[in-house]
């Protein structure tokens, strides 16, 4: 699947919902549905900075591919980060880095989230096409 039809069904599981107590319930179940992340990358190397809450962030890179995983200890962030992976994972480090992520705000994710997970939130994006373009330059040759 590409990164606009992943983006237009996440829209449309969000649309199901008419109030933000939905949406956040939503977003809690998700977090609740995040993979485990093996223990071994739950350390300082992996934490994004710029998160209220801890937030561990590991990739690799297989067959032209990026695969993300991810923990946290607050549940709404690993809703968040959970939504994050389903865009970005198995997916070309071209079409991470030029992903605009347009569903953020028309499932209104963005404007409902406090500023402080508003920072985790851009923190984790810029984290997860750091890691894509890093992929980019060494397996691909490209800038």
């Amino acid at each position: 699947m590409t990164i606009p039809e992943i983006e237009s069904q996440i829209i449309s599981e969000f649309s199901l919902f008419e109030d933000w107590m939905d949406k956040y319930n939503y977003l809690i179940e998700l977090g609740k549905s995040l993979p485990l992340m093996d223990p071994h990358y739950k350390t300082d190397q992996y934490l994004i900075s710029g998160c209220q809450s801890q937030v561990w962030l590991q990739a690799e890179y297989r067959d032209g591919k990026v695969f993300f995983t991810a923990d946290s200890d607050a549940i709404i962030t690993r809703g968040i980060v959970n939504l994050l992976i389903r865009v970005f994972t198995d997916q070309s480090p071209r079409d991470i880095l030029d992903a605009g992520l347009a569903f953020l705000e028309q499932t209104g994710l963005r404007e409902h989230l406090s500023p402080t997970r508003s920072n985790g939130l851009n923190a984790m994006i810029k984290q997860m096409k750091l890691y894509a373009l890093v992929f980019q330059q060494k397996y691909e040759g490209k800038s």
